[in-house]
């Protein structure tokens, strides 16, 4: 019985390794491409700003600068902390489930 207990749980934590690997495939694959956007957006700003330096009112053509680059910026922002609460929660049903499986055999174990 014990032995059936063990490989049932085993098997369902493969199946849920399987499960979130994916999740965490897909959040990295997620995070790379965020940070090809910001970079993509970084550069898109540093030559803005150097033609800035060409113009007569350079402080008013870099704080619009600045401003479109905020703008740019706060999607990738927002999608960046949305990704930080999924992985939050992918790791923390990841930890329940390895401390549900410690106490489903534990008590198992403590009977006299």
């Amino acid at each position: 019985m014990k032995r059936l207990l063990f490989w049932a749980l085993w098997g369902l934590a493969a199946s849920v390794l399987a499960q979130n690997g994916g999740a965490d495939e897909r959040i990295a694959q997620e995070r790379e491409h965020l940070q090809a956007e910001r970079s993509a957006v970084e550069q898109t700003h540093e030559a803005l700003s150097r033609a800035c330096w060409q113009r007569f009112a350079v402080n008013d053509c870099l704080r619009e600068v600045r401003r479109s680059r905020y703008a740019a910026l706060d999607p990738i922002r927002a999608r960046e902390l949305e990704l930080n609460a999924q992985e939050r929660a992918l790791r923390t049903r990841q930890r329940d489930e390895r401390l549900q499986g410690k106490t489903d055999t534990t008590p198992q174990e403590r009977r006299p």
